[in-house]
């Protein structure tokens, strides 16, 4: 992604996340341009940062950008200086993509880790609308791979974990020579993120591996099932976990945050999944809730929900509206 003298770079995360400190403000420094630093997040305040600094660019995670679309103030918002938004973090849903580009806005999305330093992979401007939801092929000096359990390499189309090599890659965990010994098979770090690769070399995120459950023997990725019900016009945020269930081994739980002025309901919500999902990806435990919790980076804290005591269950949910 070119940097311009001219740029004006909104920084929206904390500086102490990889991508807010290596791929917003210190590139935008180093070209001469311009930097406008958030506090914290907040959607209202984005929205007059952008209009009041002609802002250009910025870096966000997904439920940010789920956030802006969801405000009232989305239809009328002066959006004219942007010229691409950067996306990492977790994978897009390509409902969320659509609104951004019927809008004229471009997503650059990229997957990277702290571990990679950030990034492994990169989707530039030019290819966005004809890659939607793909995190790019590899960034210089970089090699990925998506690999079996065995470390061979899956097919296109076949969904691997995530290994990557290059001297943008850790040599390992500060005083931690057990974690530095697990994360790596020879010189090839392993992610823990699974994703398949398209034979045109694009990466497109599936899920990260501790995050995925089997149910009734399939594998079920919840960014999968994220994905359809962002896609339900009522729904402004939803995050999937598989909890225990005696018949399957494990069943999906959504947690879903409604959008302003909009109900869930959840006979309407699984009538809804029915035909755009599998049967067994359709969560049994459908959760309405006011917020979801996250992380300081606005990641959402899935060992928390996954903690949460099922319905019927002794205990308290412990979110508000659940």
């Amino acid at each position: 992604m070119d940097v311009a003298g001219d740029d004006v770079t909104l920084v929206s995360a904390p500086l102490f996340h990889v991508a807010a400190l290596h791929q917003c403000l210190l590139p935008t420094i180093l070209k001469g341009g311009r930097t406008v630093i958030m506090p914290a997040w907040d959607v209202d305040g984005a929205y007059d940062l952008i209009a009041r600094h002609r802002v250009t660019w910025m870096f966000g995670v997904t439920s940010m950008y789920a956030a802006l679309a969801a405000s009232p103030r989305w239809p009328d918002a002066d959006l004219r200086s942007v010229r691409r938004l950067l996306v990492g973090g977790s994978a897009v849903p390509e409902a969320l993509i659509h609104t951004y580009q019927r809008r004229g806005l471009v997503f650059c999305q990229g997957y990277g880790l702290t571990e990679t330093a950030p990034g492994a992979t990169f989707l530039e401007a030019p290819e966005a609308a004809t890659h939607p939801g793909s995190a790019g092929p590899p960034v210089f000096f970089t090699d990925v791979r998506c690999v079996r359990p065995d470390l061979t390499d899956a097919d296109p189309g076949e969904p691997g974990e995530v290994v990557v090599r290059g001297p943008n890659v850790t040599p390992g965990y500060w005083n931690d020579a057990g974690a530095t010994r697990d994360a790596f098979t020879g010189d090839w770090f392993r992610t823990g993120d699974i994703a398949v690769a398209g034979p045109d070399g694009h990466l497109h995120i599936v899920d990260r591996l501790k995050d995925m459950y089997i149910s009734g023997g399939e594998n079920v990725y919840p960014t999968e099932v994220e994905a359809v019900l962002f896609a339900h016009p009522a729904v402004a945020e939803a995050a999937v976990v598989g909890v225990p269930d005696p018949a399957w081994g494990e069943t999906g739980r959504a947690f879903l945050v409604p959008a302003a002025g909009r109900r869930i309901d959840a006979g309407e919500i699984r009538a809804f999944l029915t035909g755009r999902l599998a049967r067994y990806k359709i969560p049994r435990y459908i959760d309405v809730v006011d917020a979801l919790p996250r992380t300081g980076s606005n990641k959402v804290r899935k060992p928390q929900l996954r903690a949460l005591p099922l319905p019927g269950a002794t205990g308290t949910a412990g979110l508000a509206g659940s």
